[in-house]
């Protein structure tokens, strides 16, 4: 369907005209090209849609309905349902670009959805949204972005791809946002080399307040749209609940003991823990205790003092790396383990080459981290790589 409502001129007053200066959107670039954009109907969609027009390209808005939630009127995972949709189709209206929508509820229930229940019942830490873009999003929407023959893809994410030039043999770089607050980039590491040079995400180099100041000069329908916090498929219930109704078993009450196996007290459900966790805990003691692991085959959730919940050493598995390089020695580098995490120095000991596998050392004050996280390599700005947490020795 095309939208009737005619473009928008830009508007000339010069704070938005700086906003949309090439050196913070990108290059006007686009005259005779296409750009599909991921639409969710929240504001950074919006805007990026918008930015794209304004970078002179032809663009079309998609929406891909993953989640139909449970409740009527579908208010309870505001990214996900009718409402959602409806505002990415009045926004593209509004903009006066074409709209599109594709059910992709049977992958993502497969791909993110059961994923995420199935770790938590093993005691692990799973991120959906980095699922959600590397088995959902990043696959399926470069894929039909293709097949209708566009030339490049754009997402709200908040992240910087430097294209490199394919003939001098430069690869393309990911980087993190200029606005640190709403950096994307941990969630993003697993885009290979072909998927980052069709990429574009033209917010990288915006504000949060400045997205939002171009949603409003442009009268855009979702400018004053509140943020989603909530993972989508779980909206305002906790993760226990959502898991726990699919998997009654994890909410088995068992032991809490010291990383010696006495007993400290009971809990009320692994499903209930995380590593690291430190208070909810039920259990008083002369020092504060954390979360150290959780034993799924027992039942139990270990805990003890700070020292003993850092890592000294992560075994990686489904290990990636941006430049698709793999390489032969250890090399140095900044490692994440939590979205917007701090940053621990670390070595990274590449397994042998088609392994996907890493040794990540740290030193004595190592990050608590969980079996299922991702932990994302760095070098300032840049992000190297990263893969999902296996073991935490």
């Amino acid at each position: 369907m095309t939208a009737s409502a005619p473009p928008i001129p830009t508007l000339e007053t010069p704070d938005v005209s700086a906003l949309l200066a090439p050196e913070r959107i990108g290059p006007h670039d686009g005259a005779g090209k296409t750009c599909v954009v991921a639409m969710s109907g929240g504001v950074d969609s919006a805007v990026t849609a918008l930015v794209m027009r304004e970078r002179g390209y032809r663009v079309i808005g998609i929406n891909l309905r993953l989640f139909s939630p449970d409740d009527p009127d579908h208010r309870a995972n505001p990214c996900c349902g009718i409402p959602a949709m409806d505002d990415a189709r009045m926004t593209c209206a509004r903009i006066g670009i074409p709209f599109y929508a594709i059910n992709m509820e049977g992958e993502f229930r497969e791909a993110v959805v059961q994923r995420f229940v199935d770790e938590y019942a093993a005691g692990r830490t799973p991120n959906p949204c980095l699922e959600c873009n590397r088995h959902v999003k990043f696959r399926h929407l470069v894929e039909r972005a293709k097949m209708i023959g566009a030339d490049c893809l754009a997402t709200g994410h908040y992240a910087r791809v430097v294209h490199g030039d394919a003939g001098a043999g430069e690869p393309h770089r990911l980087l993190r946002a200029l606005d640190p607050r709403k950096d994307q980039s941990y969630v993003l590491y697993t885009l290979t080399q072909e998927q980052l040079g069709f990429i574009h995400f033209p917010l990288g180099g915006l504000h949060k307040t400045e997205t939002r100041e171009l949603a409003r000069a442009f009268e855009l329908p979702v400018a004053e749209k509140a943020e989603s916090q909530e993972i989508c498929f779980v909206g305002k219930r906790s993760y226990a609940e959502f898991v726990a109704e699919r998997r009654p078993d994890v909410t088995r009450p068992g032991e809490i003991v010291d990383s010696g196996g006495e007993t400290l007290g009971e809990h009320r459900g692994l499903v209930h823990h995380t590593v690291g966790q430190r208070r909810g805990l039920g259990i008083a003691t002369a020092e504060p205790l954390f979360v150290i692991r959780l034993e799924p085959d027992r039942n139990r959730l270990v805990v003890g003092p700070r020292a003993e919940a850092a890592a000294r050493v992560i075994a990686l598995e489904q290990v990636s790396l941006t430049s698709g390089t793999w390489p032969e020695t250890p090399f140095s580098a900044e490692a994440m383990v939590r979205y917007r995490g701090a940053l621990a120095p670390a070595i990274v000991e590449p397994g042998p080459e088609g392994s996907a596998t890493a040794r990540v050392r740290f030193g004595d004050d190592g990050p608590i981290a969980s079996p299922g996280q991702a932990l994302v390599f760095y070098h300032r700005d840049e992000v190297l790589g990263g893969g999902t947490i296996g073991v935490v020795e």
